[in-house]
């Protein structure tokens, strides 16, 4: 995709044509729980009164424990905004599920422009079996970012299976 044709990015992939076969058999994926979007809507802001009605249950409140941020949230996109001319550095963790191959070693492989960096942690993930969790961090850096939006992404490969996942810096 090519930004001096399409300024939307990575938000204007949308479903694209799905695939069937490879959705019922992704290889690895991200989950998340009931928890993480609790978390997550604390850290939003949303009152005891509007996450009880959101969630259904009167016991859920938000606190200093809970009070997560858009980036903590195990979701397979990473997205960094920043003013005109700020640099930032952000630290995502995530978690992944094996659900392809039991014994699989996947790769990342990152793609992104010009005032962007990323590092993954590690590099390389090693599964024995189904079912099995592992974690990573990706640390996306922007220099001082003067584009309106910039994107990439990451993509691990175990050769069988490729799981791509959005990264993108905008300014707001």
């Amino acid at each position: 995709m090519k930004g001096e044709i399409n300024t939307d990015l990575e938000f204007a992939y949308g479903s694209g044509q799905l695939d069937p076969v490879k959705a019922a058999n992704p290889g690895l994926v991200y989950d998340a729980n009931e928890t993480d979007y609790i978390n997550f809507l604390c850290g939003e802001g949303y009152s005891n009164k509007k996450l009880q009605l959101i969630t259904g249950d009167a016991n859920n409140s938000c606190s200093a424990d809970t009070n997560g941020t858009v980036w903590a949230l195990n979701y397979p996109s990473f997205v960094v905004s920043t003013k005109y001319k700020v640099s930032v550095t952000r630290n995502f963790t995530r978690t992944v599920t094996n659900v392809g191959t039991p014994a699989s070693t996947y790769k990342a492989n990152v793609t992104v422009p010009a005032g962007i960096s990323v590092e993954v942690k590690p590099s390389v993930l090693s599964f024995k079996s189904l079912g099995q969790k592992k974690t990573f961090s990706v640390i996306v850096m922007l220099s001082a970012l003067d584009t309106e939006i910039i994107s990439g992404s990451l993509v691990w490969s175990d050769g069988v299976y490729q799981v791509r996942s959005p990264i993108v810096a905008y300014l707001y």
